[in-house]
């Protein structure tokens, strides 16, 4: 299997546990609050992840590999939070195509500067992942009427958190793929923690609600351990494009198990998705 076909492997199997996991949370945070759970489900990959590096006996990360999952928690927590505070702004069609956007396409022009330019069928089929991608994220709802400008800025604060998330991960050490995400998944339970508790908001999301948050936390940590493989196999464009199809996931499982309908823009995004992974694999 060339390096090509590997990556978008890695990418798509990240993509499918990322959805799953955004799917599962979602279910969970119909009935708790949306940042206890993400908080409750951080916990439990940062467990599940020191637990893989213990049992595959990895050998103690590098001072520059807990500076780059530092750094990655870090970023992706306050992308995290700026992309809630963004949504419960009520302006979704803004922030939601907006933070995909460049969520894809800080890590594209970061491999692009630093490798070089891939080739032009893959450049088409990140041209055509980057539209579908932005279709998928679209929800079906928004306008640009009041309080525009605050979503814009939160949702350019989250793209460019999840963006940099992709692009400091990518930089830890292949040895050391489960205590680097750890320490990543650590920063960000922190991060999280103090967050909630000067926020005076409740840590615990309830029981009622914790096979669901288990769940997510498990799939978003084996989301993280697949996207890594992608970065290690190949170029960080092509596993950040193809992993950041994560959307699709959750859509169609929301289409399968809650019967939501799927939107005709996102089935549109689906199907160019499905055109741009070949093309990328070239």
């Amino acid at each position: 299997m060339n390096s090509f076909v590997s990556t978008v492997f890695y990418g798509l199997a990240a993509s499918l546990f990322w959805g799953s996991g955004d799917f599962s949370g979602g279910l969970a945070s119909r009935r708790a609050r949306a940042t206890s759970v993400v908080l409750a489900g951080y916990a439990v990959g940062f467990v599940f992840l020191a637990a893989l590096a213990i049992v595959f006996r990895e050998p103690f990360p590098h001072p520059s590999d807990f500076l780059w999952g530092a750094l990655s928690g870090l970023t992706g927590v306050a992308g995290l939070v700026a992309f809630y505070t963004a949504l419960a702004s009520g302006k979704m069609g803004i922030a939601a195509p907006l933070a995909a956007l460049l969520t894809a396409g800080l890590p594209v022009l970061f491999s692009i500067f630093t490798n070089g330019l891939p080739a032009p069928l893959q450049l088409g089929g990140f041209a055509l992942a980057l539209v579908a991608i932005i279709l998928i994220a679209r929800p079906e709802r928004g306008g640009l009427a009041g309080g525009a400008s605050r979503a814009i800025g939160l949702a350019l604060v989250a793209g460019f958190g999840f963006g940099l998330f992709f692009i400091f991960i990518s930089r830890v050490s292949p040895a050391t793929t489960f205590g680097s995400l750890a320490i990543a998944r650590f920063t960000s339970v922190a991060s999280l923690f103090a967050l909630q508790v000067i926020r005076r908001r409740p840590l615990n999301p309830g029981m009622a609600v914790a096979p669901l948050v288990a769940l997510a936390g498990g799939l978003d940590a084996l989301g993280n351990v697949f996207f890594l493989l992608a970065a290690h196999s190949g170029r960080l464009d092509i596993a950040a494009i193809v992993s950041s199809l994560y959307p699709a996931a959750t859509v169609l499982l929301a289409a399968l198990i809650l019967r939501e309908r799927v939107q005709r823009a996102q089935a549109v995004g689906i199907l160019l998705a499905l055109v741009a992974i070949p093309l990328i694999s070239v």
